[in-house]
């Protein structure tokens, strides 16, 4: 009986640490959006490889709104080869840091 409890026990608080939400730190992201300021700090930049793609600026865009779209560059369901590397190098972590840093930008 005992070890049915623990079970129980240790499954709540696997359980409790899968279901904490991630909390995006603005001021951490900062040293991580330096690979994003290259492209989408650049007013009208169009990206040419693989071809010839507008580049969306990302100052002011809702931080659930990039979270998205960063995991869905990380799954693979969203397709740009240069995104696709990039998301591929973040942690939940850095995707909600990067989130909230331009979702406070205007």
């Amino acid at each position: 009986m005992k070890k049915i409890f623990a079970l129980l026990a240790l499954a709540g608080v696997a359980n409790l640490s899968v279901a904490a939400e991630v909390v995006g730190d603005a001021k951490a992201a900062r040293a991580k959006v330096e690979m994003c300021i290259g492209c989408h700090g650049i007013p009208g930049y169009k990206a040419s490889f693989p071809e010839l793609y507008q580049v969306p600026m990302l100052g002011g865009q809702s931080a659930k709104y990039i979270e998205s779209a960063l995991k869905a560059y990380k799954k693979g369901d969203r397709k740009h080869p240069t995104m696709q590397g990039i998301a591929a190098s973040l942690s939940e972590q850095d995707i909600a840091d990067v989130a909230a840093y331009y979702a406070q930008q205007k």
